[in-house]
């Protein structure tokens, strides 16, 4: 599985991230979202998953919890 990781958007989604990730099977946000327009965008394109940060408010928090533990191809991941 390929992943595409990110942070750190801050409401900002440079056009670009979809041409990185082109041949990803995933996305990954690692908080600090900043806007819900960023993980709809996001979740338009690809599978993603994510976790708030401290910048991001109750409409993203309602989306994305503070840690995530899942497994991903025999790997346990822990995000926050």
């Amino acid at each position: 599985m390929r992943i595409g990781l990110i942070s750190d958007t801050h409401g900002f989604l440079d056009p670009k991230v979809f041409d990185y990730f082109e041949e990803v099977d995933q996305i990954w946000h690692a908080g600090d979202v900043g806007t819900v327009s960023i993980i709809e965008e996001l979740g338009a394109f690809k599978p993603t998953l994510g976790v708030y940060g401290n910048i991001d408010g109750q409409d993203v928090r309602q989306l994305f919890p503070e840690d995530q533990k899942f497994e991903c191809e025999g790997v346990r991941v822990w995000m926050t």
